[in-house]
């Protein structure tokens, strides 16, 4: 798969994580099709090849049937060049992969953020303990900003995370009303007939 790298970051297939809980084998490829439901409640927010990643998770979001039908890959004809630049296309795309991750799944994106800061803090607080315990003095008074000042950023990420998974809930509600409130495929023949 020409497009394993990025897809693994979004799939159930071994990979660096499982954000999306998806079983894609490649969303970077391919045709697809849509329904008039999920076009009316698909916001589009972004240009370029980022689309497929946000059409893909928008599908996941709302739990909406997904599927794959095999076909074949061939090689680019002799004499032709791609438009795509691996770097910076795929620099963008993995910039979306981690602003969706973060938008859609706000409160394991701040915490694993706090989770970083507080062990940085503790890190840092450990040989400031050692010290005070053993001699009486704190002799590194901006060390000891600096831990307590990551150690309330640690904490501030992980309100922000809470609060923002609660907003992040009624957000997804609304998408799956507005998907709910177009017509089922077929239904426009229905009504009209």
């Amino acid at each position: 798969m020409p497009n394993r790298p990025v897809t693994m970051t979004r799939t159930r297939s071994p990979g660096p994580t499982f954000a999306f809980h998806a079983t894609f084998s490649d969303v970077l490829s391919g045709y697809r099709v849509f329904s008039r439901r999920f076009v009316k409640s698909f916001p589009v927010l972004s240009r370029g090849f980022e689309i497929e990643t946000e059409l893909s998770v928008h599908a996941l979001e709302l739990e909406l049937a997904v599927a794959e039908v095999p076909t074949p890959y061939y090689a680019r004809p002799q004499g032709s060049t791609s438009k795509l630049s691996t770097w910076r296309d795929g620099l963008r795309i993995l910039i979306t992969i981690v602003g969706l991750y973060r938008s859609e799944r706000p409160l394991a994106f701040f915490s694993a953020l706090g989770i970083v800061l507080a062990t940085t803090s503790v890190v840092l607080a450990i040989p400031i303990f050692v010290t005070y315990f053993e001699q009486g003095i704190v002799p590194r008074i901006p060390t000891a900003i600096l831990s307590t000042g990551l150690m309330l950023l640690a904490s501030l990420s992980v309100v922000a995370g809470l609060v923002l998974d609660t907003v992040t809930r009624g957000r997804r509600e609304t998408k799956l009303i507005a998907y709910l409130e177009q017509a089922p495929p077929g239904e426009e023949w229905r009504r009209q007939g």
